[in-house]
């Protein structure tokens, strides 16, 4: 089993847009990056737990887990030129976007923040806090995983 980290701005997709979907799953689109569509495609497998990381707002943090429910298939908003996440470079018959579905696990009993994961140094290492890091989707070490739910 892999774990990950994978961010969204609450304010575009939150842990509660998750939990108000239909089986509390939903398509993770619009990954833009080559570093991160190589996870999705090349790594990310059925079952994969997935820390869900609120971004860009007034206390970043991870917020939740989730599980990877469907492994990695065609982004279909980078073909439909109305979506924000239209490539008119990706071509349906060769996809250069990926996604992957994941369900909702459980919302954690606090915020875990930035700030704090920042300050403990058996995190060092981990993606997110090591500076110039912006990737949306990050792998983080079964270690890493067990340190941070220890937090809650």
């Amino acid at each position: 089993m892999n774990y990950w980290l994978m961010k969204s701005e609450p304010d575009t997709f939150g842990i509660n847009d998750l939990i108000n979907r239909p089986h509390q799953t939903e398509h993770w689109d619009g990954v833009r990056n080559y570093q991160a569509r190589n996870m999705i495609r090349d790594e990310m497998k059925l079952g994969d737990l997935v820390f869900f990381y609120h971004s860009n707002c007034d206390a970043p943090g991870i917020v939740g887990m989730m599980e990877v429910v469907k492994e990695a298939y065609p982004d279909h908003t980078a073909f439909d030129p109305d979506n924000k996440h239209f490539d008119p470079k990706s071509d349906p018959a060769k996809p250069t976007w990926m996604m992957v579905d994941v369900k909702y696990v459980r919302t954690l009993a606090r915020i875990i923040t930035l700030a704090e994961l920042k300050g403990k140094p058996e995190l060092a290492e981990l993606a997110l806090v090591r500076r110039g890091n912006r990737l949306s989707i990050m792998p983080v070490s079964q270690q890493q995983w067990e340190f941070i739910l220890a937090l809650e």
